[in-house]
């Protein structure tokens, strides 16, 4: 079990810490510091030992980061990467379903809730989650929802994730 941070802990260091230009560029600095601070929660997480979180709002949002985002930065390159990707869906879908996305104030928080839909590689994911996109992001990110969501329409998949599934030639797509 991780050394006690507490789900805010998660979401400073996520959206007051970090810039947002940090939050999607390759730094192993960045990694590294995710991996040393984090990387026992994010095992929590994955074990089962924060389910209690995911019954608020604020806590439920740092099981996401948890899920979807700090594993990009921990397993960066390999399949693990997007090992949570199921589970910080399920938590997106819910915060959908309670007004959670809804009732948040704030555009990068309202993103990070809808990001792991963005990750799905499941067609009707993207397709229900445009709209969502649209109305709860910024331009940039959603011009990127659609971008994805015709990535998916065309190859199934991300083609991009080939290298992480063991396929030798990403430049032939399976379909």
């Amino acid at each position: 079990m991780a050394k006690h941070l507490s789900h805010q802990a998660v979401v400073s260091f996520w959206f007051h810490e970090l810039r947002p230009a940090q939050w999607f560029r390759v730094d192993q600095k960045i990694d590294q510091h995710i991996t040393d601070r984090f990387e026992g929660l994010v095992d929590d997480a994955f074990h089962g030992r924060l389910f209690s979180w995911s019954s608020k709002p604020s806590s439920a949002l740092a099981l996401v980061l948890l899920f979807d985002q700090f594993p990009r930065h921990l397993w960066r390159g390999q399949a693990k990467a997007f090992s949570g990707d199921s589970r910080a869906l399920s938590l997106s879908i819910e915060a959908e379903r309670q007004g959670w996305i809804q009732n948040e104030p704030e555009q990068a928080k309202r993103q990070f809730w809808l990001m792991p839909r963005l990750h799905s590689e499941q067609i009707d994911v993207h397709t229900h989650a445009l709209p969502l996109f649209e109305r709860w992001t910024d331009t940039r990110t959603f011009a990127l929802a659609k971008h994805y969501r015709q990535l998916i329409a065309t190859h199934g998949r991300f083609p991009h994730r080939d290298g992480t599934r063991g396929e030798q030639d990403a430049s032939n797509p399976r379909i």
